[in-house]
């Protein structure tokens, strides 16, 4: 345990010290990320289906706010959905506009949230981003991680009816927006996602905020369960097919995750905890004092071992 909680103010010492470099390096491969698993799942236009736009526009997020990595983002989706088809790319369009003014009226700084979740629903593990954002955000966080669930459906839909799309080319342009509409409004699967992923956060948020001992272990812990209830009631209710063993792997892997999370952001010793009582003229004061679990870097001991020193000769004189 010792060594863990060096190696972790080592990594505060080193990304306080650097973090002018750190921050655009991550900004950097957060944005090639994601434009590249934009071009791997919709890459309909050729030309911004390149490494070295890629590479050039990834670059540009390096120096630029975290917004501005959410806007090249749907700017990408749109052009590749334009290329596609039109219904799409005004359906999606509109979507991604609503999304926009909800998400930059509520939750502004959360754009962390909405790239991360497409990414975390493709490697199986979506469930740690509403634990996490119970751990260190807010209820509003709520907003951002449906923003980016809605993101997910969308594209997930147009990639699991391209043909059907495609067939479609020949049919009347309202019935092609019926389609793609009724698609993305009707999705069940969304649905109960984005509610259970709320009810997640909010309880983790609650929880953790409790003035008991474990507050986050127990959050995490009940926001998993819970996470795992909603999305099973879903089906039972709907007919969604969860697949069960993925949700209850996702769900502890991603507590796993969050319990890394917990031991950079809130490690404390409860073995330690103080109760004070102290009073003013107007209130009485009950104070709780947990302390954290603080390892100062060791510094290192070298110990010279001088050799004997050689016995010098006395400098013999000339005469002359």
């Amino acid at each position: 345990m010792t060594g863990l909680l060096v190696a972790k103010q080592i990594l505060m010492t080193l990304y306080s010290k650097y973090e002018v470099y750190i921050t655009p390096l991550l900004k950097f491969l957060l944005a090639l990320i994601s434009l590249l698993l934009i071009n791997s799942r919709i890459g309909y236009m050729d030309s911004i289906d390149k490494m070295t736009v890629v590479l050039i526009v990834a670059l540009m997020c390096s120096f630029m706010p975290m917004n501005f990595i959410l806007l090249m983002a749907a700017i990408f989706i749109m052009l590749h959905l334009y290329a596609f088809n039109l219904e799409c790319t005004i359906v999606l369009g509109a979507g991604f506009l609503l999304m926009f003014l909800v998400y930059l009226r509520f939750s502004p700084k959360d754009t962390l949230v909405v790239l991360l979740m497409p990414i975390c629903f493709l490697l199986r593990i979506p469930y740690v981003i509403p634990l996490a954002m119970g751990l260190i955000g807010t209820p509003v966080s709520a907003i951002s991680i449906a923003c980016g669930v809605i993101v997910y459906y969308m594209l997930h839909f147009v990639t699991q009816n391209v043909s059907v799309i495609l067939a479609m080319a020949d049919e009347e342009r309202t019935a092609r927006f019926k389609f793609v509409v009724d698609g993305l409004l009707h999705n069940r699967d969304m649905v109960i996602t984005i509610a259970a992923f709320a009810v997640t956060v909010i309880l983790v948020y609650f929880i953790r905020r409790l003035s008991i001992d474990y507050a986050w272990t127990i959050a995490m812990v009940a926001g998993a369960v819970v996470n795992i209830t909603v999305l099973l009631v879903g089906d039972l209710m709907f007919d969604t097919h969860v697949a069960l063993l993925e949700v209850v792997l996702g769900n502890a892997l991603s507590l796993l995750l969050a319990v890394v999370l917990q031991f950079f952001v809130f490690n404390v010793d409860y073995s330690r905890t103080e109760k004070v009582q102290f009073e003013d003229d107007e209130y009485y004061y009950y104070v709780k004092a947990v302390p954290k679990i603080v390892v100062s870097k060791p510094e290192k001991k070298v110990k010279q071992i001088n050799s004997q020193k050689a016995k010098t000769a006395p400098r013999s004189r000339t005469t002359h």
